[in-house]
């Protein structure tokens, strides 16, 4: 019997009840009728992708957006019931869904869990609601915990939530009672981001641009407009907030197994881990990335070209779900092996570097390495090559020392 090689799968849910103002996301609000049509498309193109990938076994699926849980359970267990038909997928796949704290019902969580999925991931950001109100997020922490509590009354074991830091107006007491609150219910994994200001956002008008605040105002409707929005914690409380994460995290028992990432034992995110060791994934929906026999490409980010696409056809299906094909070279799948692997606190193997590309690291990195080793920003144990606590402080830097 053939040795199939493994697969992650990323299915992408661009809609949402309302956009954040900070969020850079292909994600939009749909209605009912575009969300059928959205449902049937990707169900499409489900079909048609597991027919060119059958010497692959699926390890983990990451069903992400925009909101997910807004779709109607009919659809999602729609999507969920085609993928376990078209693909292999293990019995024993981690499969997630994301899903917001104000869009979810015990009715749906129990369809979802009833489907097939066995991981939840929360994105609550901030357990103040004035924080909340200041993100554009569509619940209030109380909503949240209701939301979480029939999470849990549906039988899911296994619980992702999301936080953000550096958000507008916030200090460094309101970042540890957020931490406090949520460690307090015990989920088994937390993600930890601190807020990245990006281009195209609400945000970046507010807090990058000099341009006039009047144009840049969100609706009545979301409580505020953006020119009343405090100002962003200074570089010096925003540090302090990235040590109190890593400090406390871990003496509430959550072991800190990537930059921005804290589980308790053995429930590291799979999916993510995948992803940063290399692992090929296959992106289905609108705008999806996919990486696979060395090369990149991503689905179009346009709704109508998607949804109109005739998969059926070769050349509709490589114009609408190809597009910015790239083939890597060697080179380009050590830079990405190194950049993505020491994100992760155990770092990059190097025995597994001379499996995945017939070359020793050192022959290739040798004097980057020894330089960063030099200067306190990296270190070999154990067969990898890691960050220090130094070098984590400025990992972007050390990363990029690895790329041509």
């Amino acid at each position: 019997m053939m040795n199939k090689k493994n697969l992650e799968i990323y299915v992408h849910i661009p809609f949402c009840a309302r956009k954040c103002a900070y969020c850079d996301f292909l994600s939009f609000p749909g209605n009912q009728q575009m969300q059928r049509e959205y449902t049937e498309k990707l169900i499409e193109e489900i079909k048609c992708q597991s027919a060119k990938v059958k010497e692959y076994q699926v390890i983990s699926v990451f069903i992400g957006g925009g909101t997910p849980s807004i779709l109607g359970i009919e659809d999602m267990t729609a999507i969920l019931r085609s993928l376990k038909e078209e693909f292999e997928i293990l019995t024993d796949a981690e499969i997630t869904m994301e899903v917001n704290p104000g869009t979810v019902t015990a009715e749906s969580l129990s369809g979802y869990r009833e489907a097939g999925i066995n991981r939840i991931s929360m994105g609550l950001q901030s357990a103040d609601d004035k924080e909340l109100r200041y993100l554009g997020r569509i619940h209030t922490y109380d909503e949240f915990l209701k939301s979480y509590q029939r999470v849990r009354m549906a039988g899911f074991d296994n619980v992702n939530v999301d936080l953000i830091s550096a958000i507008p107006g916030q200090t460094l007491e309101s970042w540890k009672n957020t931490l406090k609150k949520v460690t307090m219910l015990k989920p088994e994994h937390i993600s930890a981001y601190s807020l990245i200001v990006e281009q195209g956002t609400p945000y970046y008008g507010r807090y990058k641009e000099d341009v006039k605040m009047e144009n840049n105002s969100l609706k009545p409707e979301e409580g505020y407009c953006l020119k009343s929005l405090p100002d962003l914690p200074d570089e010096d409380t925003e540090r302090e907030m990235y040590y109190l994460t890593r400090e406390f995290l871990a003496e509430q028992g959550y072991e800190r197994y990537e930059i921005s990432n804290y589980s308790k034992k053995g429930c590291e995110c799979r999916h993510n881990i995948g992803y940063w060791t290399g692992v090929e994934y296959l992106g289905l929906g609108l705008g999806a990335s996919s990486y696979l026999n060395g090369c990149r490409f991503h689905n179009t980010p346009v709704f109508n070209e998607y949804c109109s696409a005739r998969l059926d056809q070769e050349e509709a299906f490589q114009k609408a779900l190809r597009q910015e094909f790239e083939q890597l070279t060697i080179e380009e799948k050590m830079e990405e092996y190194m950049f993505l692997g020491l994100r992760l606190m155990k770092g990059v193997s190097a025995h597994e570097f001379v499996s995945n590309f017939g070359h020793n690291i050192r022959n290739v990195y040798g004097m980057v390495l020894d330089a960063m080793e030099e200067d306190g920003l990296m270190e070999y144990k154990d067969g990898n090559y890691r960050l220090t606590s130094r070098g984590i402080d400025i990992s972007n830097y050390v990363m990029s020392r690895f790329l041509a």
